[in-house]
């Protein structure tokens, strides 16, 4: 059974209705998966938003669990990391840079243009350069530095729109667009 992790800022929007999305979609599909989500800056135990809970609602889907920051244990634990922005990506391959082969944005890892995907990994082991430097003192070449900022420029933005502090038809566009990137992970994981 595959693990996947979603991970977003405070674990209580985005990564939660993600999670809860794919449980139910997963099942109608007859798919079984292990699915879990996390903070990379949070507490655990806050409550799911209440703008979450009712999209979800909307769906005839109930989300129970609250906030986990995003630990060792549950990035050992994962097959598949699915961050909602790259910024979630960064913070977490700052902390656990091994994990880089299994993180992505949801967004990213849906893509299917191979010149994007192409891209993508070359800035991927970019950054895994650059963090490997930083820990031992040292610094990215001109060239690499030069060539990590045009890739940074051309790979279009992967970011699931964070609905936090916005109306409930805010969090509806965020569901909605997850829904889709989910369907797409679906049609990947089962292909």
């Amino acid at each position: 059974m595959k693990r996947i992790l979603f991970v977003c800022t405070g674990n209580t929007c985005r990564s939660p209705m993600a999670e809860a999305l794919l449980r139910a979609l997963s099942q109608e599909r007859g798919l079984q998966l292990d699915i879990r989500s996390a903070g990379v800056s949070t507490i655990d135990g806050l409550p799911v938003s209440n703008h979450a809970r009712t999209v979800l609602f909307r769906r005839d889907i109930t989300h129970n669990g609250t906030s986990k920051a995003l630990e060792s244990g549950s990035v050992a634990w994962a097959d598949l990391i699915l961050t909602m922005t790259g910024s979630h990506k960064r913070q977490l391959l700052q902390h656990y840079p091994s994990a880089v082969d299994k993180t992505h944005t949801l967004l990213e890892y849906v893509n299917t243009d191979p010149k994007v995907l192409a891209d993508i990994a070359e800035l991927e082991g970019l950054y895994s350069s650059w963090h490997i430097k930083q820990s031992l003192g040292q610094q990215l070449s001109e060239t690499e530095r030069m060539r990590l900022l045009e890739l940074e420029q051309r790979v279009p933005s992967f970011d699931v729109d964070d609905p936090f502090g916005g109306p409930v038809a805010v969090y509806e566009q965020s569901a909605a667009q997850l829904e889709a990137a989910l369907r797409r992970l679906l049609d990947r994981l089962q292909g």
